[in-house]
């Protein structure tokens, strides 16, 4: 078994500790491998709250002894003093991330993001948070100056990507980082031709679902965020830049000066000269 957790002041208590408004006791990761199963029971729960994220493989949790068969991409959460009933299988390469943390707020924050009124949420895979469980492990260890501070903003950082993701929208769900990746690809990418046919077969979906879920996720289809892109390098480069109308046009991506003006005035309701004026100093 794999494990790598770390502990507020080396302390394994689990009493609530209410002098602080966030207090995060500790964080760990586990990972079976040889172990053949791994089992935890609490009749009586804990003091404080305990948050797990099921990263990859399969996992056991029993509530008012039904069994719910969790895989990679759900969180569970429990409150001060219920009880915990979950197990690992080896099989079933189990990886979990887990945090316990209390304070005067505690209960009032997963309220503010929706987290109190059932155990289970799902959220597909999110690597951002596996990151984020890994810094506050180093945290704990190290505790340098502010830790409390930072530590609290990483648990806010968890449960507000949680609560974005159980109960944002369900299209993209899953679909996240691909949508992120595509982001920051169009971002990169804005000034040479993209095809998003292309860019869709690639990600192994169908081009009208891309572009739908892509919209959701953005506000924006994918066209329309390049263009985006582009006008917001070119008025860039107009307000910082003596560069000429046709190099600009060149830089951000058209061949066609006349054609980048038109598409310019069309979306700012000036043209490019114009832009240059009106924000000249």
């Amino acid at each position: 078994m794999f494990a790598n957790s770390a502990y507020l002041h080396n302390t394994h208590s689990d009493d609530a500790d209410l002098t602080h408004a966030i207090t995060v006791k500790s964080c760990g990761n586990y990972r079976l491998s040889k172990r053949l199963s791994f089992t935890t029971y609490r009749p009586k729960g804990r003091g404080d709250f305990q948050l797990l994220y099921i990263a990859s493989g399969k996992t056991h949790f029993f509530f008012d002894d039904t069994e719910h068969v969790l895989s990679e991409g759900n969180i569970v959460i429990y409150q001060p003093g219920e009880r915990q009933k979950y197990i690992y299988y080896a099989k079933e390469k189990p990886e979990i991330f887990w945090i316990h943390f209390s304070g005067t707020e505690a209960k009032k924050l997963l309220q503010h993001y929706g987290l109190t009124k059932q155990n289970i949420f799902h959220t597909g895979t999110l690597s951002d948070l596996n990151q984020i469980f890994l810094e506050i492990i180093s945290e704990l260890r190290t505790q340098a100056a502010y830790s409390g501070e930072l530590l609290s903003l990483l648990l806010q950082k968890i449960l507000l990507l949680v609560s974005r993701n159980a109960f944002g929208d369900n299209t993209a769900k899953g679909f996240k980082s691909e949508l992120d990746r595509a982001i920051i690809y169009f971002s990169e990418h804005c000034n040479k031709e993209i095809n998003i046919e292309s860019y869709a077969q690639k990600c192994h979906v169908s081009v009208s679902w891309f572009i739908r879920s892509f919209k959701k996720y953005a506000g924006m289809s994918p066209m329309q965020y390049i263009l985006n892109a582009r006008i917001s390098n070119a008025k860039s480069l107009l307000e910082t830049s003596e560069c000429s109308i046709a190099e600009i046009s060149a830089i951000v991506g058209y061949d066609n000066p006349m054609y980048f003006s038109r598409i310019f005035k069309k979306q700012t309701g000036i043209s490019p000269l114009e832009y240059r004026k009106k924000h000249s100093s």
